[in-house]
């Protein structure tokens, strides 16, 4: 969309953002897309992590994500590797994601 990133759009320095749930994120830029004559075709995510183990929560991680996209949840991958304990990710510090949009011009 060339929007900018999450930081234009909900600044850090705003303590208003400080804990919010992703969900907020997630759905202003389906809107966005939306608003600006895209349709979702489908995501792709990938969660970098050594724990937890996302395949038990995998297919409902999706059905979620799919309610807030207003997707199918056939249209929605979610995923999971390590960094074989390498880095924040591999120590367990936290947990990274890469995620992909396919957009369709209307």
């Amino acid at each position: 969309l060339a929007q900018g990133d999450i930081g234009q759009h909900f600044p850090p320095s705003d303590p208003q953002w400080k804990g919010a749930a992703s969900e907020i994120f997630l759905r202003h830029a389906a809107n966005l897309a939306r608003e600006m004559g895209f349709t979702l075709s489908n995501v792709d995510c990938t969660l970098v992590c050594e724990f937890p183990k996302v395949g038990p929560h995998a297919a409902k991680m999706r059905a979620v994500m799919a309610e807030i996209l207003g997707i199918g949840a056939d249209r929605v991958s979610i995923k999971a590797t390590t960094s074989e304990r390498l880095g924040f990710t591999g120590r367990g510090e936290g947990i990274a994601a890469i995620a992909t949009a396919a957009l369709v011009k209307l």
